[in-house]
C-alpha cells in the first residue's frame, strides 16, 4: 500500500511541476494577423490590412468589377492595381 501511495504522490507532483510549462507552451491567440504582399513591378512591400484592402475595393468599383481575391487575379490585373494603388495614395 506505501508504495502504491509514492507512485500517486510523485504523480501528483510531476503534473503540479509540469502544469506551468504546458500553460506556457498554449499557442498565443493571433490577435492582428499582418500579411505584407510584394508588389514586383515597383520592387516595394505593401502591408495588406483594412486600408489596403479598401483601396483594393474602390479599384474595383471605379473598373465597375466584382470583389475577387487579389491573390487570385491575374498577374495583368495585379500589375494594373499595382499601378493604380501608386497613383492614388492613402491621405491622412
Amino acid at each position: 500500500m506505501r508504495h502504491i501511495n509514492g507512485y500517486i504522490r510523485s504523480m501528483l507532483l510531476t503534473a503540479a511541476l509540469a502544469a506551468p510549462a504546458v500553460i506556457l507552451a498554449a499557442p498565443a491567440p493571433q490577435v492582428g494577423v499582418q500579411v505584407r504582399v510584394y508588389d514586383p513591378y515597383h520592387r516595394d512591400y505593401h502591408n495588406w490590412d483594412d486600408r489596403e484592402d479598401r483601396a483594393y475595393r474602390s479599384y474595383l468599383a471605379e473598373r465597375h468589377r466584382e470583389y475577387r481575391e487579389y491573390d487570385r487575379q491575374s498577374h495583368h490585373d495585379q500589375r494594373n492595381y499595382w499601378n493604380w494603388r501608386h497613383s492614388h495614395p492613402d491621405h491622412e
